[in-house]
């Protein structure tokens, strides 16, 4: 193989790394951004419960139904956000860890 073509590959695997890792880093963001969703309802329920000897349950029923569906909601999608997230950071490790492998002479600086 030519020189050149050896720096182009090298190149290449770089760039494909680099790529990975942006993927990673917009995984990371989507967790943080899943790990925010989902304290929110907790911190609403917590509010409401540290507040319960203030209302009548029967009486805002029809208030609290509603706030509790969407806080369900809200938790579910937080813990969407948090397993996609970590199966994708988990399956770009993996791709990295592949890469390092089949070229060893660029394994040393993804460390």
């Amino acid at each position: 193989m030519s020189e050149g073509n050896e720096i182009e590959s090298t190149s290449v695997v770089i760039n494909e790394v680099q790529l990975i890792l942006a993927e990673k880093r917009t995984s990371l963001s989507v967790m943080r951004t899943g790990i925010a969703v989902f304290a929110l309802p907790l911190s609403v329920l917590s509010v409401l419960v540290a507040t319960s000897k203030y209302y009548d349950f029967i009486h805002v029923m029809h208030l609290i139904v509603p706030l509790l569906l969407i806080c369900a909601a809200l938790i579910f999608l937080g813990s969407y956000l948090l397993i996609r997230s970590i199966t994708r950071l988990h399956r770009y490790d993996r791709l990295i860890l592949d890469i390092k492998r089949k070229h060893s002479k660029i394994a040393e600086f993804l460390d």
